[in-house]
């Protein structure tokens, strides 16, 4: 299951004017599951609702604060993985430019468990 291109406002970076402006963040995320029984039954009790796992992501962004993209994304990882069906997270995480002549943002990417 993949979720691509999620953007969420939030307050996240080391420096102080990231964390009171504040700034766009990017996730996508694959999710692993068995997704057999779903194929099977064509019932949403068995897979793992998109609808939820993007809840999930999007209250992490945007209430949540930290320092390092790593440690958001961690805490996204171990917040996904408590989801009923779901055996493991591939994450990117990215957020928009804030240094002078910088025209890519910055990014990680995580899988968990390894």
């Amino acid at each position: 299951m993949i979720l691509s291109g999620l953007r969420f406002f939030g307050h996240h970076g080391v420096s102080e004017e990231e964390r009171s402006q504040g700034g766009e963040i990017t996730v996508d995320l694959e999710v692993e599951a068995d997704l057999g029984p779903a194929g099977a039954s064509d019932s949403l009790a068995d897979t793992v609702n998109y609808v939820e796992l993007h809840r999930v992501v999007r209250e992490i962004v945007e209430r949540r604060r930290f320092h390092l993209l790593e440690a958001l994304a961690s805490e996204l990882a171990r917040a996904l993985l408590e989801l009923p069906g779901v055996l493991r997270v591939h994450l990117t995480v990215a957020k928009e430019p804030r240094l002078p002549g910088q025209s890519t943002g910055f990014a990680v990417r995580i899988t968990r468990p390894l």
